[in-house]
C-alpha cells in the first residue's frame, strides 16, 4: 500500500513538472492555486501534518500539562490549620 502511495506522489509531480512551462505562460495567479492544490493533495494523500496541525497538538498538549501539574499539586484546604 505504501508502494502504490509513493508511485502516485512520484505520477503526481511528473504531472506537475511537465505542466509547469504551459501553466506560467497563463496567470501566475491560477498557478500558484493550481500549484498550492497540488501541495495541498500530496499532502493528504501522503498524510504529513501540517504546521496548523502540528500547533493545534502543541497546544493541547501544553494545556494537558497544565491540568496535570494541577491535579499534582497538593490540594489546598480551606479550613484553618491545625493547632497546636
Amino acid at each position: 500500500m505504501a508502494a502504490r502511495g509513493s508511485e502516485r506522489v512520484v505520477e503526481l509531480l511528473e504531472e506537475l513538472i511537465v505542466e509547469l512551462p504551459v501553466r506560467l505562460r497563463g496567470s501566475r495567479a491560477r498557478l500558484s492555486d493550481q500549484a498550492l492544490g497540488v501541495v495541498r493533495t500530496l499532502v493528504d494523500e501522503l498524510g504529513l501534518v501540517t504546521r496548523d496541525d502540528l500547533d493545534e497538538l502543541e497546544l493541547r498538549v501544553a494545556q494537558l500539562e497544565h491540568r496535570l501539574r494541577l491535579l499534582e499539586e497538593p490540594s489546598v484546604s480551606l479550613s484553618p490549620p491545625p493547632q497546636h
